[in-house]
């Protein structure tokens, strides 16, 4: 199976299981109004700043949201763009984001192959944004191929903001990596059902056995050299080292043609 597909059954299978937990799992129990409002909270907490800070504007007339999951935040970008593409690669999330936003009309649900934005046509984009997205990704090669998406996407001075784990300092015990580890070798060895039965009796989340959750970390200077050899800048670099790394920035404009 291509990794591409073990994503989407990794994560169709964590929709139907508990969808907004997945999306936020700081929480284990979400109902629709928190679980709404927390994507309202979110926005005013980590786009509104940056895009102030770094005067991007907050409207426009097309906006990209990369890995919209349920539709967490995507009505706060539908509240200042004309069209909003909510992108994502698992059918069972979409489902759910239409049924919880059957009252927006411009919202354009799209399902993604999890390796490019091919159903979106280059500079078409006024922002594009993603978070708690690229940092589930199983390798480096596919974050990159994402980032560099984004920059093909935008318009020239369309911006971006996207976080990614940027931190590959150890967040367990030796005893916990070791389980992980065991239980991402058998993953990897396409042996889905021991990977998920060991991490059961270790008291662990079968829903989170695999790459497909806890991702790969990235290191934030390989993030900028491909922003800036896909035409892009870097305006900030926040939280680097962590796993709450942002990068915001915007395509550079197409230069005037000279006399």
């Amino acid at each position: 199976m291509k990794m591409t597909e073990t994503m989407r059954r990794d994560w169709d299978e964590r929709a139907k299981k508990n969808a907004f937990h997945y999306i936020a799992s700081w929480r284990k129990e979400w109902n629709l109004n928190s679980f709404l409002a927390s994507g309202e909270e979110d926005y005013q907490r980590f786009v509104l700043p940056v895009l102030e800070r770094c005067k991007i504007d907050p409207s426009g007339k097309v906006m990209v949201e990369l890995g919209c999951g349920a539709g967490r935040m995507t009505s706060n970008f539908a509240l200042h763009y004309e069209r909003v593409l909510a992108l994502d690669l698992s059918v069972e999330m979409l489902k759910r984001a239409r049924q919880v936003h059957s009252n927006k009309s411009n919202i354009l649900w799209l399902r993604v192959s999890g390796e490019d934005l091919a159903c979106l046509a280059s500079d078409s984009a006024d922002f594009v944004f993603s978070y708690l997205v690229l940092q589930h990704l199983p390798s480096e090669d596919l974050v990159f191929a994402y980032v560099r998406e984004i920059l093909r996407v935008l318009q020239p001075g369309g911006a971006f903001l996207f976080q990614f784990n940027g931190s590959h300092s150890p967040t367990m015990n030796l005893r916990g990596r070791m389980v992980w580890g065991m239980v991402d070798t058998l993953w990897s060895a396409k042996l889905t059902w021991l990977s998920h039965a060991v991490a059961s009796l270790f008291g662990l989340d079968s829903a989170a056995a695999g790459k497909t959750w806890r991702g790969a970390a990235i290191v934030a200077s390989r993030v900028e050299d491909i922003v800036q050899s896909s035409g892009g800048e870097i305006r900030e670099m926040s939280g680097v080292n962590t796993p709450m790394t942002w990068c915001s920035g915007s395509r550079w404009p197409v230069p005037e043609p000279r006399c």
